[in-house]
């Protein structure tokens, strides 16, 4: 997928080879396709040419070989994640946008990210600092590093220059780099604490996401043991969306519930 948001705003966007297209069916099941010139997208209402869609505007309508009609799009983020190959689990849209916000991530900045996992949110971040910006992603298990790269080339058609992928400890990163935002998806945040507090940048935003309640209790026990954290904020996100038809109007029968806890803390100036 080319780097969409970076295009000229006069530009017309057009499907090219090579270009990740979301094609919806009629009862809105969406299919996520990487096109490439001579292959076919094939599902129960017959197929269509990837050829058909290349050099068509992003919101046309494409017709199988069996008469059914499909919106093709370029997918969103959200689209790409949650439809993407996964090797670890992912951190979810949902959550991303608090990440991103709460976590103060920008344009320009330099943030840490461990671990890199399945490079969903390092694809978040990427695209938020954008070329002015440096991500260093640290991953400790090769396979996962492996299959990060892929995902990350999938989305923006090469792993941009300002993403850095490593393969080691956060800690080292975080010593090596000084960033402004740290960012930690991992089983033992905690642990990564007492680094992030001697080398992130005053002022900067420290983000964990962890599943369970021990480890958000250890989390704050290491933040309150650095003695260097102020304005420290623990959440979760709820996504629960509507069915919207005529005057039938009601919240649909199942939501996204817990997936993770978030927590933002701002680092102090000054030794603790």
């Amino acid at each position: 997928m080319r780097f969409l948001s970076a295009r000229d705003p006069n530009e017309i966007v057009k499907f090219e080879a090579g270009d990740q297209c979301m094609l919806i069916d009629p009862k809105d099941r969406k299919y996520l396709v990487q096109l490439f010139p001579g292959s076919q997208f094939h599902f129960h209402r017959g197929f269509v040419p990837h050829d058909e869609i290349i050099g068509l505007d992003s919101g046309s309508t494409v017709e199988s070989s069996a008469g059914a009609k499909l919106t093709a799009l370029h997918p969103r983020l959200a689209d790409f994640v949650l439809k993407m190959k996964r090797g670890a689990q992912v951190v979810y849209p949902k959550d991303m946008g608090h990440i991103i916000i709460w976590g103060d991530i920008a344009p320009g900045q330099t943030v840490v990210e461990a671990g890199t996992g399945s490079g969903a949110l390092t694809c978040a971040l990427g695209r938020i600092i954008g070329q002015s910006g440096h991500l260093v992603s640290v991953e400790r298990r090769e396979d996962h590093a492996a299959h990060a790269a892929k995902t990350i080339e999938r989305f923006f058609g090469a792993i941009p220059q300002w993403i850095e992928l490593r393969i080691g400890e956060v800690v080292d990163a975080v010593e090596e780099v000084r960033p402004d935002r740290v960012v930690l998806d991992l089983p033992e945040p905690f642990a990564v604490v007492p680094a992030v507090a001697a080398a992130m940048q005053p002022g900067g935003v420290l983000t964990t996401y962890v599943p369970t309640v021990p480890q958000l209790q250890l989390i704050q026990d290491a933040l309150d043991e650095a003695g260097t954290f102020a304005d420290v904020t623990h959440l979760e996100v709820m996504q629960r969306t509507w069915n919207v038809s005529g005057r039938s109007v009601r919240p649909d029968h199942r939501m996204i519930g817990h997936t993770g806890f978030l927590t933002f803390a701002r680092k102090l100036a000054g030794a603790p």
